[in-house]
Formats: structure tokens, C-alpha cells, sequence
């Protein structure tokens, strides 16, 4: 990727295009192959690896902070970027000129490689490096695209003459998942063309799309491939950034909300085309003007701590995020015009670096027990086979060594590319596997490479293998702009308090904490509901015996007898009902009154991390269940939630 800057609207404007992606390389325009490349893998430790790279059985799912397969055994993903599919072209002068492509590799719409090796020699590569599963990025405007590709895009593939760029898409996620691949589909553009800067794709509902539009584009797409079970991910969108204007945000609410965009196309993605995929989930790319003095910089997955994805099919939330040494925490990545005087990540120390990354990214699978614990797959590094500099080659290693350390999943960027002759000149020298125009590969598989080492140190050190037990899992709830029913079984029962903003616990799990404002609630796993029956609203207090009155002098909404809290909803702050579920076992009575409106009233350690930042919280013990919810109308007070009653 490489970033382009604008000087349309002066200095200021140009200054807000981003560097992130990797430095252009040299034209190569290049005719169709002569002969495939052989496959002569030269590190016997990363073919090993490879060989039972296929012995895994979907669909995949997580636990805590892992990836696991449909056994329970650990799926690391160890991934390359085969893009291609979203576009080459830089966005200015004639695109049938390869000069005006990235890297003089113009792609057709289509994985990179097809008119240099067949398929099988391709997917052996793949194989060769340690690989188990490919990203492959897509636009938008590849859906519909009619028109074939040209034979030249696929010379080396005759069989994929005359297809359309989707057509040639389906050839190749049948040929990878054929082969044992794990497939992640991921929307990298909305048009096709390079990414990323002040191309129109910053957002997901760029170029005039709604992010309904968005979301029907990934219902169509996911349906395409759900019979196809090693299609196992749904990468949501690539880089969110500023445009010339807005920023993207995490929780506002408006049009620019990335959090609020990926909760619903990823509800509708598991509702209305596959239950079975991982979302990814990336964390916001930049914000602000990269202006020495102007607020800006890299939020990545710092927003997750507070306010986290409660998806409606749990076990498939994976979060993600991308590090390349010449951008930074604060830094853009552009040289020149846009540059600030921010420390790059390649400006770091190997500490410093370390501490970033968990910073920015790795607290998520670190903390364990958190509402936000999920996964974290670094789907975008790489560095440049012909880099000399001494600080990015350091980064590329002190990255590689946390990501081995951490035991993390990854997927280098870019996988595939050209290079201009027999020793690997040329072309696109960041690609790990690189093809001249006669088919012959050079790069990480290959002699004089100087990423292989740490390149075979990260796929082949081991990590955790084997069986995942499952744990407790943490999910946050959120009524600050809309209704967040995580609840298949609640939906499929229709509104069950209309017009008042509800909120509702994934199946499988209970309602455990409730903060005082905000409407904010705190889920754990729990096995508790019958397997057959409704739920319960309650609006009074029908449901408190004589002598029970557990909180005096408040409204209490108890659930019945042998039932519990599973939701809640509000009408302002106003509490307006309790939602409550029957369990499958006899439940214990009594219980004690949890106040949370003066302060905090949590247990020790206060399990599943802070899911109401800044304002007072109350939860019950793990060992307990939720069974009522008080509240006051008097004059004076807030007339949110006061109190649980915790029983157990």
C-alpha cells in the first residue's frame, strides 16, 4: 500500500492524506509467463510446519483469548495477505498504463500472480512459507463488476479466461480452501483502487454508500461462500481513517461511527448469511490532521476498553489491527508534506516498542476476563526484501519477536508479487513470494533474503496447541444510541417493550452487572435458561412476595419465582422493565441488595473489567444470579437503575 497525497486543496489538505502502506516499488510492466515457478522450499522447519497445517475442522470460533477450531484446538492463524482483488490502481492517469499502478502491478481486479504461476505452485508456496490461512482483500465495486479480466491477467491460469474479477474470486477461495486454507474475506475498498489515502475508501460508507448499502454488500458476499466451510472469516473493513474532512469515531452515534457500523453488519452477517464466521473487527487507523500542534493520531483498539462488540452469535468476535515500522503512534507514515515530528514505530526502542503494542492493541488478548478479551490478529505487517536501514530492519525483528512471544496470530502484507528479473529485482520487493515475468519465484523461500530468519523464527517457534477450555466470557451492553439485543432467542420473540431502548444478554449468558447512568450492562456466561420457554417482562412489582421488600422505599421489578435477569430497558434514564428468563434448575430465594448508586459495589477483581467508564456500577458475585432491579422516581433523584437483588 502507499499513501497519496493531495495538493488539490493546498498544504492543509495534503497534509491530512496518511502513509499507510507500503513504499511504492518499480514499474515493471511485464508479459505473460513463460513457465511456473518450482516449488523449492529452503527451510526445512517452516515445511514442517506447513504439512499439518490442514489437519484443523471448521467452522472456527474463540474462547477468551484464542482462536479455536470446531474440536476446540487451538487455530493460530498464521496468514499472508493475498491482495489484489481490491485494486492497484494509484487513482490518477490512465489505468490500462501499469506505471500508474502500485508497484507497476496493475491487478486487474484480481489476486496478484495468476498471469506469472499456476494455482498449485502458488498454494505450495503458501504451504512452503508455514501458511494455514489467507487474507483475501476485496472492493466493493469487484461485485459488480461484468466485464472479464484480460487473458494476460491470468496467462499463467488459462481455465480462468473469460471470468469475471467475482468469477476468478470464487476460483481462487475454492482452490485455497481445497487445499486446506482457511479463508478471511476482507473488504478492503469500496472502489477498486490502491489503498490508502484520500482515495474515497477511507470509510466504510465512502464514495456515497450507507452503511446499509455496506451491509447488504456483506450479506450478499457471505451468503456466496457459506457453503464452503473453510471460509471462515469476515474482515469487516481495511484501515478506517480520516477523509478531507471527518474522522471516524467509536461510540458517537452518527454517520462516521465505525463501532456502531461493524455492530450492525456484523449482527446481519451472522443473522441473515452465516453463524459460523469470525468477524474481525479492526480498531480506527487515524484521526486528525497530521499537523505538528493539531490533535491526531492512531486510536487502534484503544476504544475497545470501554466500550467493546457484544455480537449476537457469541465466540466470533476477533479484534485486529496493522503495524508498519515507518508509520507510528502519532505519525502518519508520509514523508514531507503531512510529516510530523512524532516518533515513528521504527523510532522506538525494542521496550518502548513492546509497550506500544500492548497499548494500542495486545491489552485485548492480555486481560483476560474483560468484557473486551477477545482475539487479536495483526492482519497487516511487512517490510521491504531491499530495505538497508538499520531502524526499520530492528523494528521488522523486535515486531516479529513480540508477535512470537505473544504467541499472536498474523498475516504478513503482501503475500504475492512481481519482481523484474531472475534475481528478484524490481516489482513489488515488500511481497514475501515474488514472480518474474518467466514464472521463477524469489524472496523469503528463496537464498539472500535477509527476512527469512525472523520470518521462520515466527511460524515455526511453538505456542499453545491443543484443546482450549472454555472459560467465562464478559459481554457489555450499551443503550446509548440504539437497541442492543444480543439475544437470537429475544428477537425471534419481536419488541417486548416498544419504544423504550432495550437491552439484552447473548444467549448463554446472564445479566451480572448494571451501572447507576449511561445504561450500561455487564453479561457473563452462564447455563442457567431453560432450553425451552419464553421470557418475562416485568413493569412492577407483581413478582415482590409479602415481606420482600428488598430495596424500601424503591421501585423493584423482581423477576418471578425460578427466573432471571437476562435484560433491561430504559425510556431516558427512567428504567421502564426488567426482561427475565425461567432457569432449567430450581433456583435458590433470599439473596442481598446491591446499591451502586453512591458508588461502585463490585467484587474484587471486578470481573469483566470496567464496563461503564466513569460512572458508579453495581454487580453481583460470580457465584450469584441477578433477580430484580430498583429504582426511584422521587423528585431530586435519578430514577436509573439503584440496586440489584443478587441471589445465589
Amino acid at each position: 500500500m502507499k499513501t497519496l497525497l493531495t495538493t488539490a486543496r493546498g498544504l492543509l489538505l495534503a497534509a491530512v492524506a496518511l502513509a499507510l502502506a507500503v513504499p511504492p516499488a518499480a514499474a515493471v510492466p511485464g508479459p505473460p509467463p513463460a513457465a511456473p515457478a518450482a516449488v523449492t522450499p529452503t527451510n526445512g522447519a517452516v515445511s514442517a510446519v506447513s504439512a499439518a497445517s490442514a489437519a484443523w475442522t471448521p467452522p472456527l470460533s474463540t474462547r477468551g483469548r484464542y482462536i479455536v477450531d470446531a474440536q476446540g484446538n487451538r487455530f493460530r492463524l498464521r496468514s499472508g495477505n493475498w491482495d489484489g482483488a481490491q485494486g492497484s490502481w494509484n487513482g490518477s492517469g490512465d489505468p490500462a498504463d501499469p506505471a500508474t499502478h502500485h508497484a507497476g502491478q496493475p491487478s486487474y481486479g484480481i489476486p496478484i500472480g495468476l498471469d506469472r504461476a499456476p494455482l498449485p505452485a502458488l498454494l505450495a508456496d503458501f504451504r512452503a512459507l508455514g501458511l494455514n490461512s489467507i487474507r483475501l482483500p476485496y472492493s466493493n465495486e469487484m461485485l459488480r463488476t461484468t466485464a472479464p479480466v484480460p487473458d494476460a491477467a491470468v496467462a499463467a491460469n488459462p481455465a480462468l479466461r473469460g471470468r469475471t474479477p467475482l468469477q476468478v474470486f470464487d476460483a481462487v477461495v475454492e482452490a485455497l480452501t481445497a487445499d486446506g486454507f482457511a479463508v478471511i474475506l476482507n473488504n478492503h475498498t469500496v472502489t477498486t483502487r490502491w489503498c490508502c489515502g484520500l482515495d474515497g475508501n477511507e470509510r466504510w460508507n465512502s464514495s456515497g454508500r450507507s452503511t446499509r448499502q455496506w451491509a447488504d454488500d456483506w450479506v450478499t458476499i457471505a451468503r456466496r461462500y457459506r457453503s464452503n466451510p473453510r471460509v471462515v472469516g469476515a474482515d469487516l473493513y481495511n484501515e478506517v481513517r480520516r477523509d478531507v474532512w471527518n474522522d471516524p469515531n467509536w461510540g458517537l452515534g452518527d454517520n462516521h461511527d465505525w463501532h456502531a457500523a461493524a455492530q450492525e453488519a456484523a449482527d446481519r452477517i451472522l443473522t441473515e448469511a452465516n453463524p459460523d464466521l469470525l468477524v474481525i473487527v479492526e480498531g480506527i487507523n487515524w484521526t486528525g490532521l497530521p499537523i505538528d500542534g493539531f490533535p491526531h493520531g492512531r486510536p487502534t483498539l484503544t476504544p475497545a476498553r470501554t466500550l467493546s462488540h457484544t455480537l449476537v452469535v457469541s465466540g466470533k468476535l476477533v479484534y485486529s489491527a496493522h503495524f508498519y515500522g515507518y508509520t507510528g503512534p502519532n505519525h502518519s507514515g508520509a514523508t514531507g508534506m503531512g510529516e510530523t515530528h512524532d516518533p515513528r514505530y521504527q523510532d522506538l526502542s525494542r521496550e518502548q516498542l513492546h509497550q506500544v503494542l500492548r497499548d494500542q492493541a495486545f491489552f485485548v488478548s492480555a486481560e483476560t476476563g474483560a468484557h473486551f478479551t477477545a482475539p487479536v490478529w495483526v492482519s497487516e505487517f511487512g517490510i521491504g526484501a531491499d530495505e538497508q536501514g538499520a531502524a526499520p530492519r530492528a523494528w521488522f525483528g523486535n515486531l516479529t519477536d513480540y508477535l512470537t512471544s505473544a504467541d499472536a496470530d498474523f498475516a504478513y502484507w503482501p503475500l504475492v508479487g512481481w519482481s523484474g528479473g531472475p534475481g528478484g529485482s524490481g516489482g513489488d520487493t515488500w511481497a514475501l513470494l515474488r514472480y518474474d515475468t518467466a514464472g521463477r519465484r524469489s524472496g523469503a523461500l528463496d537464498a539472500g533474503d535477509w527476512r527469512t530468519p525472523a520470518w521462520n523464527a515466527l511460524v515455526t517457534t511453538p505456542g499453545r496447541t491443543g484443546q482450549v477450555p472454555a472459560t467465562p466470557s464478559w459481554y457489555q451492553l450499551t443503550t446509548d444510541h440504539r437497541d442492543h439485543v444480543a439475544s437470537l432467542r429475544t428477537r425471534a420473540g419481536g419488541d417486548w417493550d416498544n419504544g423504550a431502548r432495550k437491552a439484552v444478554c447473548p444467549d448463554g449468558s446472564r445479566l451480572a452487572g448494571l451501572s447507576h447512568t449511561g445504561g450500561r450492562g455487564l453479561c457473563v456466561t452462564s447455563d442457567l435458561r431453560a432450553a425451552d420457554g419464553g421470557h418475562t417482562v416485568v413493569r412492577n412489582e407483581a413478582y415482590v412476595p409479602p415481606g420482600g421488600d428488598w430495596a424500601s422505599g424503591y421501585t423493584k421489578f423482581q423477576c418471578p419465582a425460578g427466573q432471571f435477569l437476562i435484560g433491561y430497558s430504559v425510556r431516558g434514564e427512567r428504567v421502564s422493565a426488567a426482561l427475565c428468563a425461567p432457569a432449567r434448575t430450581a433456583l435458590p430465594g433470599g439473596g442481598r441488595t446491591v446499591w451502586f448508586d453512591r458508588g461502585d459495589n463490585r467484587p474484587a477483581g471486578a470481573p469483566g473489567a470496567d464496563y461503564a467508564y466513569g460512572r458508579y456500577k453495581g454487580q453481583c458475585l460470580p457465584g450469584e444470579y441477578a433477580a430484580g432491579i430498583a429504582f426511584t422516581t422521587r423528585v431530586g433523584s435519578r430514577p436509573s437503575p439503584a440496586a440489584l437483588l443478587c441471589r445465589g
